[in-house]
């Protein structure tokens, strides 16, 4: 077995992994494209500024929209425009350590976009503030989001952040619940997974 010395490799993500320039320019109205690189530097520079200031950093979106904001009225030729997109984010809340559920997805072949582990957020499920924190981090809020979970005590802890509850039925859990009583208090209540990415579409 070879001893590997280097135990993890960490990737700058944005510039390194994705090309931005051409991400950008695909969403971009087409009139603001010539803009594009322009924006990227600007937004290098509002972070530098805030790093020369000893600032904490800031959401990336918002820096986003400022800089592009300011852009633009140096542009004033160049219309401003309202963008918007909608897509789900699949991510997965539980108990335990960051480490585990990165073993856990290797050996299951499960994907999702982010892992939350009680580790990461410092709070246990179900206390409220574990899913307002998830919910902070990725921008979202409760109404648009939605947790699935085979616990009684994770929907409830769920429905006091203010999000939709997906129920999975398992005989192994909630063994001393009222499944009458769970089906009410839940948005949805299923007895497998077999619906569910029709039923979040709809949502």
């Amino acid at each position: 077995m070879v001893d590997l010395k280097i135990k993890a490799v960490f990737f700058d993500f944005m510039g390194t992994c994705l090309d931005c320039h051409s991400g950008v320019i695909q969403v971009l109205p087409q009139s603001i494209t010539k803009l594009a690189l322009e924006w990227r530097h600007d937004y290098f520079n509002a972070n530098a500024a805030r790093l020369a200031a000893n600032e904490p950093p800031k959401n990336i979106d918002i820096t986003l929209r400022n800089t592009l904001d300011a852009l633009l009225k140096r542009y004033p030729e160049y219309e401003p425009f309202d963008e918007s997109s909608k897509q789900h984010h699949p991510a997965a809340a539980g108990h335990g350590t960051t480490r585990l559920q990165l073993d856990l997805c290797q050996s299951s072949g499960l994907r999702f976009n982010m892992l939350f582990s009680s580790e990461l957020l410092g709070v246990y499920k179900p206390a409220p503030e574990s899913y307002r924190r998830t919910l902070e981090l990725i921008n979202v809020e409760p109404q648009e989001s939605v947790m699935v979970a085979a616990h009684a005590y994770d929907f409830r802890g769920a429905k006091a952040a203010g999000m939709k509850t997906v129920y999975i039925h398992r005989w192994s859990d909630g063994i001393r619940e009222d499944m009458q009583v769970v089906e009410r208090e839940n948005d949805y209540f299923l007895e497998d997974m077999t619906g569910l990415v029709e039923l979040v579409r709809h949502l």
